[in-house]
């Protein structure tokens, strides 16, 4: 399966680019998806545990299914005063 990948904030700073085509095998869970985004960004790892994940504009669990040609948007944890 093919997913666009969308960074926001940190993790496009951390990753250099604004969005990525990401290749899994069918059955994958978002848990997967960022596995592999941390294997092709180890910059990403610091923000991992903190990375809010939507699909197709619904948040999602780790463990939740991935949906072929879905996009995904890592959206990491805004700060501020």
């Amino acid at each position: 399966m093919q997913l666009n990948v969308l960074f926001f904030a940190q993790a496009r700073e951390r990753a250099g680019v604004s969005s990525a085509i990401l290749t899994l095998p069918e059955g994958a869970c978002v848990r997967d998806a960022l596995d592999a985004l941390v294997r092709e960004h180890a910059d990403l790892a610091p923000l991992r545990a903190h990375l809010a994940v939507a699909q197709d504009g619904v948040l999602v669990r780790a463990a939740d299914a991935l949906r072929d040609g879905a996009e995904l948007a890592l959206l990491p944890p805004v700060s501020g005063g």
